[in-house]
C-alpha cells in the first residue's frame, strides 16, 4: 500500500491542502518511526498509518487548512476512518478514529456533547499510541509548513481536556522518550 496514493485520490496534488497533510505527515511518521524503533512493533503499518491518520481533514470546514467540507475540524479522525474502511484498510481507519489528543472517550462525547459518534475513541495498540504521541508534537500551519511542539505546550493544551489527559501524555512520554 502506498499512502500517498491513497491521498491523492481525496486531495489535489497542487492544493494547500495537500502540502499542509502530506509534510504534518511526514513528521508524524518521522517521529513515530524513530520511536518505534525500541519496540516490536509493526514499522510499515506505523508509516502508512502516520501518513494516513488525518486524511479526513478534507472534509472538515479548516478554511485556513485551505479544507471547505461541512464538518467540523474535531470530526477528522471518524471521517478518516470511514475512509480508510472503504478504501479496504480496517485497522489504518481506527488509528485515524483514535489519534485526537490522547483518545476520546464515549462518556465524554456526550458529556460535552461533541459531534461524534457515540463510542470509545482511544488508542489501544502500541502503534496507534506512537502515531497519537508523535502526532501531538506537530502543529499544521496554514503555510504548508510544520511547527515544533514543545512538551509544555502539548501539556497546556492537554490540561484543558482534565488532567487525565496530561497523565495520559506523561506516561507516554516516559514510555517513548523515557523522559516523565
Amino acid at each position: 500500500m502506498d499512502p500517498l496514493e491513497i491521498i491523492k485520490k481525496y486531495y489535489k496534488i497542487e492544493s494547500m491542502a495537500f502540502k499542509i497533510l502530506v509534510n504534518h505527515s511526514k513528521a508524524v511518521a518521522e517521529k513515530a518511526l524513530k520511536i518505534a524503533e525500541k519496540f516490536e512493533v509493526d514499522k510499515q503499518f506505523i508509516y502508512e498509518s502516520a501518513v494516513l491518520h488525518d486524511i479526513g481533514i478534507f472534509m472538515t470546514n479548516t478554511a485556513k487548512f485551505d479544507c471547505h467540507g461541512i464538518f467540523p475540524y474535531i470530526c477528522h479522525g471518524y471521517l478518516g476512518r470511514e475512509i480508510l474502511e472503504k478504501e479496504g484498510f480496517p485497522r489504518h481507519a481506527l488509528v485515524c478514529e483514535r489519534h485526537t489528543g490522547v483518545g476520546i472517550t464515549k462518556e465524554e462525547i456526550i458529556k460535552n456533547n461533541l459531534p461524534l459518534p457515540h463510542r470509545d475513541m482511544i488508542p489501544l495498540s502500541m502503534e496507534e499510541k506512537i502515531i497519537a504521541f508523535a502526532d501531538k508534537f506537530f502543529s499544521k500551519e496554514s503555510d504548508g509548513s510544520v511547527r515544533l511542539r514543545t512538551v509544555d505546550e502539548i501539556i497546556n493544551d492537554l490540561a484543558r481536556y482534565g488532567e487525565e489527559k496530561v497523565k495520559i501524555f506523561k506516561e507516554w512520554l516516559k514510555l517513548f522518550e523515557g523522559n516523565a
